[in-house]
């Protein structure tokens, strides 16, 4: 399986013409690189066309290191107006998991990173409460309790940032963390903070959305992953599911069954988003499965 080789993984998107793919992927032949993967797509926005794509490549196919590739594919960036990144397999991201009483993703992300399912590093998890702190630091990860009170909302958000820049954090993951993420702290991150929200956006925003669904009768309930911004549970979608209910199931039912399809949907998100499966573009996303 080519996945478990070292590679490259470029990921870009600008505006569509012809010969995209063959400036690309001219570059990397130039250079002797064997490309392992690659995926394209091409969407028409209100008559704006932008092209997307994904590239792995074969790590030691290429005679220079990240630094230098970045180096000399910067003037084809900036001929195509590209907007691109490209990260090493070898390194792996670091992610930051914030949580608040509900346990159930919490659990499944430590499972999947202890089984390395997730081969990522945790270099702290923080906690607007104490409850899960003996629970974490059993598994060797450093808690955080950065309690979030009316008055001190700004104080415990800069707080959050300060641990996130101190442990050199790549991705934070809001996972089940009932907190609403301050504006400037979204606009600051963009593409970094994942939410996971137990509906099936756009449906049920905000709380309880659960209790809303009961209430209006529905037949699927849902989860949906999404990077956070400024508008509250209205960020670029990376991965959904549903189940299906009847109108025999209660708020209880429905949160129980809620709570499976909010874990696989949040760890799928998670993986794409670490394998730079996922190019955003305005408020949608482009994912490469």
């Amino acid at each position: 399986m080519y996945s478990q080789r070292r590679h490259y993984t470029l990921s870009a998107s600008c505006p569509d013409r012809v010969g995209i793919v063959a400036r690309v992927a001219g570059f990397i032949a130039e250079h002797d690189g064997w490309i392992l993967e690659s995926r394209y797509h091409s969407e028409d926005d209100n008559g704006h066309s932008r092209y997307f794509m994904r590239i792995d490549i074969k790590a030691d196919s290429l005679p220079f290191h990240l630094a230098e590739f970045r180096e000399r594919f910067r003037p084809i960036a900036e001929e195509l107006r590209m907007s691109w990144k490209i990260n090493d397999s070898a390194v792996k991201r670091r992610v930051v998991i914030l949580v608040s009483r509900q346990e159930h993703c919490l659990y499944d992300l430590l499972a999947r990173w202890q089984s390395k399912e997730l081969d990522i590093e945790i270099p702290c998890i923080i906690s607007n409460h104490d409850t899960f702190r003996g629970f974490v630091e059993w598994h060797g990860i450093p808690f955080h309790h950065v309690p979030v009170t009316a008055d001190g909302k700004d104080a415990a958000f800069a707080e959050i940032r300060r641990i996130f820049e101190e442990v050199k954090g790549d991705t934070m993951v809001l996972a089940r963390y009932m907190q609403i993420i301050p504006p400037e702290m979204c606009a600051d991150y963009p593409g970094r903070i994942l939410n996971i929200h137990h509906s099936f956006l756009p449906s049920f925003v905000g709380a309880r959305p659960y209790h809303q669904a009961h209430r209006r009768g529905v037949k699927l309930i849902g989860a949906t992953c999404h990077y956070a911004t400024s508008q509250l549970d209205e960020g670029p979608i990376i991965e959904q599911d549903v189940i299906r209910i009847d109108h025999s199931d209660s708020v209880d039912d429905m949160v129980r069954y809620g709570k499976d399809i909010e874990k696989t949907v949040l760890a799928r998100a998670l993986r794409y988003h670490l394998e730079d499966r996922v190019l955003a573009h305005g408020n949608k996303t482009v994912v490469f499965r």
